[in-house]
């Protein structure tokens, strides 16, 4: 059973706390865990990239020159894929990149994310996580006396306005709730900073 230590707001070590072997204690899954992470990118794709074909490029309607007699190729458009300022073949038009997957490998990706931060020591548990007022201040130092300043995920059990808006302007921290984890950001954290409320959290949600 995984153990971690506790500490507060000011980097002090106040307890350990043994963490559930189900969630943070097995093997990471990396085919699942690609798997997961390459549909979450996929899903973030907008898919709106569009080029003008000859029909939709402006210009084009006189016909350049007659059709027989004059030694050039036929043409009917100035604005055909192989004059300049023509429209482009074949090129991407908008389209949805979305495809999904089943419930349980995100369950189980998730787990493996869990897991990985555990065992490179990167997931650092603080027993609340409360901040007085809007002060990014706060939180800067919050993660410098944690050993999480420089990329860091801060994951609480539920929506903290002040702790969002404190966080939302520091270069590489993002905020997040036990509901909207992904392993995509759980990985792409250097460290994984959790309120103990939201480890707790964590165990009742996805031990299922």
């Amino acid at each position: 059973m995984p153990k971690v230590t506790i500490y507060d707001m000011t980097g002090k070590s106040v307890g350990e706390k043994d963490l559930s072997d189900a969630i943070f204690g097995i093997v990471p899954n990396k085919v699942v865990l690609h798997a997961v992470i390459k549909n979450y990118l996929a899903n973030q794709r907008q898919g709106t990239q569009s080029t003008l074909t000859r029909t939709e490029v402006a210009g084009g309607g006189k016909k350049p020159w007659r059709q027989k007699g004059t030694g050039h190729a036929r043409q009917g458009s100035t604005r055909a894929p192989q004059w300049k300022h023509g429209g482009g073949a074949l090129g991407p038009k908008p389209r949805c990149y979305r495809y999904s997957l089943n419930h349980k490998m995100k369950v189980l990706a998730l787990r493996s994310a869990l897991s990985a931060k555990v065992l490179e020591q990167e997931l650092v548990l603080v027993d609340d996580i409360k901040l007085e007022g809007y002060k990014t201040k706060a939180v800067v130092e919050m993660l410098k006396a944690l050993g999480a300043d420089r990329k860091a995920l801060i994951v609480t059990h539920q929506t903290d306005p002040v702790l969002v808006k404190s966080a939302r302007n520091i270069p590489g921290v993002r905020t997040a709730i036990v509901g909207s984890l992904n392993s995509y950001d759980i990985l792409n954290a250097g460290k994984m900073v959790v309120s103990a409320a939201a480890v707790d959290k964590i165990e009742e949600v996805y031990s299922k």
